[in-house]
């Protein structure tokens, strides 16, 4: 039923703020934008979407970390979190190794919302279909 990630989106209540946090972390601008509502990025090799919702438009309160936590691959988890960190986030969850080839961690960034990490050999596995790294 599930056949793959299609979107993570989180909310934020000062989307400009957010814009200008998310831009530094991936290093460009959003590609799509619907001004005053959504912003959009995509990321590495297979372009997964990443969406930032205004809080105004969420069904629910936000700010709270809470919920589900979508983990982005990374090469190296505890450089990736200091990085993170150093850019205004907190951390939420230190790196812990989950087994062989797993390694977690994940933060709160400045907009409440938790952004989970994640060294995964079957991630790097299956990227190298798509010639290049997350």
């Amino acid at each position: 039923m599930l056949r793959a990630m299609a979107t993570q989106n989180i909310y934020a209540a000062d989307l400009d703020a957010a814009r200008e946090w998310y831009t530094r972390l991936f290093g460009g601008p959003p590609y799509f934008v619907v001004e005053g509502g959504y912003l959009e990025w995509r990321l590495g090799p297979r372009q997964d979407e990443f969406g930032i919702v205004a809080a105004s438009w969420a069904p629910h309160p936000v700010g709270t970390p809470a919920g589900q936590i979508l983990f982005w691959a990374v090469e190296d988890v505890a450089a990736a979190l200091k990085d993170l960190v150093e850019l205004g986030a907190t951390e939420h969850q230190p790196v812990t190794v989950r087994g062989p080839g797993f390694v977690t961690a994940s933060v709160v960034d400045p907009f409440g919302n938790v952004l989970g990490i994640m060294e995964n050999s079957h991630v790097e596995e299956g990227l190298r279909g798509y010639g290049g790294r997350p």
